[in-house]
């Protein structure tokens, strides 16, 4: 598998040593989410919007409302998407060196909306990716609702990745006190039924209580 793209844009300037060029390094960024930020311009004015996103290897794929102004923005202008997990806060001996311990990712691209077979495989993506097993068990999207949903393509083939991971660098400062780091962790909590729904819950919603998140 091929590096990381080094351009300009995702050339790592500082803190090179937190830098990743291992593309299977970007891949296991997005595995362990699910919400993306995506960058866009706005009638002239950076907008940045949370959504859900889905991937495979050769694309970045997000979802919205066809009067989304953040995704019509997208048309063929260029966008910016980042990805971020928290893995714990670094407390070091001084406020200066304190920082957090992370896994990030941005991709750089100009989206292309996706129609036909190509958008519903794509739905049928972010869909199993974010709930795996929904796209089998719930109802698939109808003609209408097709429609009114945009469905955009990012290419990953421009990127950037940077980790974090260890105790405080500042080892050999004076100042005598605990220094270290506060882990963080999202879990699954059990799933709780719509009162409307007369079914149990399902196997593969029930089986991902408990476990974590990223």
């Amino acid at each position: 598998m091929p590096d990381l793209s080094s351009t300009e844009r995702t050339r790592h300037r500082r803190l090179r040593e937190q830098g990743r060029t291992n593309r299977t390094e970007l891949f296991d960024v997005l595995k362990a989410g699910f919400v993306c930020h995506l960058g866009v311009i706005v009638d002239g004015a950076p907008m940045v919007v949370p959504t859900a996103y889905g991937f495979d290897s050769d694309n970045l794929y997000i979802h919205g409302s066809v009067a989304s102004r953040s995704l019509a923005a997208g048309g063929p202008a260029p966008m910016c998407v980042t990805i971020t997990h928290v893995d714990g806060l670094v407390l070091s001996r001084s406020v200066f060196e304190h920082g957090v311990n992370y896994r990030s990712a941005m991709i750089y691209g100009v989206p292309r909306a996706l129609e036909g077979e190509e958008k519903l495989e794509a739905l049928r993506i972010l869909t199993e990716h974010t709930a795996p097993g929904q796209w089998d068990y719930a109802r698939r999207p109808n003609r209408k609702e097709l429609a009114a949903t945009v469905i955009l393509a990012v290419s990953l083939e421009e990127a950037s990745v940077k980790v974090r991971q260890g105790p405080p660098d500042d080892a050999d400062d004076p100042h005598d006190v605990w220094a270290g780091v506060l882990p963080l962790a999202a879990t699954w909590q059990p799933p709780v039924t719509d009162p409307a729904a007369a079914h149990e819950v399902p196997e593969h919603v029930r089986l991902r209580a408990g476990t974590r998140l990223g």
